[in-house]
């Protein structure tokens, strides 16, 4: 029977948007008792994490190899494995390759003793320091990935990190964590190759090289590459997808999709009804929680709501992270690298050494389009053979415009730039071409409205614009001036990436103002964020 929007149907929580964080969300509320109901526009599940299927070949739309999802704590206990996710491998994590002209390239191996005797070769300490990050990774990883994604804020979590550094050590780590990579890379290692692996990583996000901040994500992206690869998802990251959504599923939710959310109503200070295209209306008596971007939300979702004038300038501060252009293209055999080590890679970094990394990226943060690009190439039928018919690769090929430089032409311009450096790179490729599908960042936009301007990041990485700063100061976690809301995407803490934090932190979050002490802290939060910028309406 259906229901007007006069007689609303009556649930817990309404989580908006069916993306991996979304449905993390709905998981964890489920998991405690919550009646959930989980509305999506698209006609599938998944948001950024999805693949389609081209003539028998799997090709991923977004994104595809998943180190901080296969290492999330968060994933982690949902017990994905029991709902068809099967993590794939390659013999070869990641190679760099800096020059048409190196035939080895900078590599990380499956074991660290391999990648620490590959970088001993160029220089004999350089293998010591690559165990020496290793072994101390191992130390960190379990309470830094919970102060990472588990808690806002991270207190516990955070007393834990600092005990396991140590007190004569903190100091000393805290600098190392502001690093930029650049400076970093010349700390640790003697040669370029080992410099080479931490800054190919760092340009993973949207921090220049020799930006401070930059070398955390180079150092951490290169431990989880060696710690647990680059890995994807058996079938297509759409397995991802579909394993978080029978999870949700499992755990009670209920799961709608082609049915797209076009307003939160909000009463009393508190979110009460979401309403849909379709002309559904859900009340939600505990909370919403919004797996959107912050400017869908807010520009979009609450248009009837006059948010106060300073909380409106932060928002309009809002920096998006570098727009993306991604290809992806069905080849008849396997790249032919001119680095050896390349063609057994899940994970190629090709295009600059160390130095041409710090020009590029500070090319692209000034706005200027750089004269060879440098690209992050993903082989994934090299990873999960299932991926295409034997002996053909289903390869992906990504890279990014200057800030703010989204238009068509300049992408095709990008397009052109990106295939003449791979001619130097692998010579002979072209020929191997069945079809290439071009996704410029009008393209991703299109496809997922969280991805603004090509940004697949929810927002810049810089610093500026983390932690307490996103998505805009004061902020931080999951809350919102309105009660009752919460944003749960790559827009709040910890940001982009594929690890269901953002949506876990949302859920804890509700969970928490609804505890039996949750009431007071809910409302001296709100009235703490009201100080600072005001109430919505005034």
């Amino acid at each position: 029977m259906s229901r007007s929007r006069s007689t609303p149907e009556v649930v817990d929580a309404v989580v908006v948007g069916a993306g991996h964080h979304g449905l993390v969300a709905a998981a964890t509320l489920a998991d405690a008792g919550w009646d959930v109901a989980v509305l999506e526009a698209r006609e599938h599940v998944g948001g950024a994490v999805w693949s389609v299927d081209r003539d028998g070949w799997v090709l991923d739309e977004f994104s595809a190899c998943h180190p901080l999802a296969a290492a999330s704590p968060v994933l982690t206990e949902l017990g994905l494995a029991d709902h068809g996710l099967r993590w794939c491998r390659s013999d070869t994590v990641l190679t760099h390759v800096g020059s048409p002209h190196d035939q080895r390239g900078a590599v990380i191996h499956r074991t660290p003793e391999e990648t620490a005797a590959a970088l001993a070769e160029e220089h004999p300490a350089d293998g010591q320091a690559w165990l020496d990050l290793v072994a101390q990774w191992g130390q960190l990883r379990g309470p830094l990935l919970d102060t990472l994604l588990t808690r806002w804020p991270p207190v516990a979590p955070g007393a834990r990190l600092a005990a396991a550094v140590g007190a004569r050590d903190l100091a000393r780590f805290a600098r190392f964590l502001l690093l930029p990579v650049t400076r970093m890379g010349e700390e640790l290692f003697e040669g370029e190759r080992g410099r080479a692996l931490l800054a190919g990583n760092a340009m993973h996000v949207d921090i220049p090289a020799d930006a401070a901040g930059s070398g955390v994500f180079g150092w951490l992206l290169a431990m989880l590459a060696q710690d647990v690869g680059f890995p994807s998802p058996e079938g297509g990251t759409r397995v991802l997808a579909q394993a978080l959504a029978s999870r949700a599923e499992v755990a009670g939710a209920s799961i709608s999709t082609n049915d797209a959310v076009t307003a939160i109503t909000v009463r009393g200070g508190r979110a009460d009804v979401v309403h849909t295209a379709g002309g559904r209306s859900l009340r939600a008596r505990r909370a919403v929680i919004a797996d959107t971007s912050a400017s869908a939300l807010y520009d979009g979702l609450l248009t009837d709501l006059t948010l106060p004038r300073r909380f409106r300038d932060e928002l309009d501060r809002f920096v998006w992270d570098l727009p993306t252009v991604k290809l992806n293209y069905r080849l008849r055999q396997t790249v032919p690298w001119t680095a050896r080590s390349a063609r057994d890679s899940a994970v190629v970094h090709v295009g600059a050494d160390v130095d041409g990394l710090a020009r590029w990226s500070t090319d692209l943060s000034t706005g200027q389009q750089p004269p060879q690009p440098f690209a992050l190439v993903g082989q994934m039928s090299t990873i999960d053979p299932s991926r295409s018919p034997d002996g053909t690769e289903a390869m992906w090929l990504y890279t990014h415009l200057p800030r703010d430089v989204v238009d068509d032409g300049s992408a095709d311009e990008l397009v052109q730039r990106s295939e003449v450096m791979l001619d130097a790179f692998a010579p002979g490729w072209r020929d191997l071409v069945i079809d290439r599908w071009t996704q410029r960042p009008s393209d991703l936009e299109s496809a997922d409205a969280n991805l603004v301007g090509g940004a697949v990041g929810g927002g810049t990485s810089q610093l500026h614009q983390q932690l307490l700063f996103r998505p805009v100061t004061g902020l931080g976690g999951p809350r919102t001036p309105v009660e009752n809301l919460y944003l749960g995407s790559a827009a709040v803490h910890p940001g982009g990436g594929v690890h269901g934090a953002c949506g876990y932190l949302a859920a804890r979050a509700a969970l928490g103002d609804h505890g039996w002490w949750g009431r007071p802290r809910r409302r001296l939060g709100l009235a703490a964020l009201h100080r600072l910028y005001g109430a919505p309406g005034e």
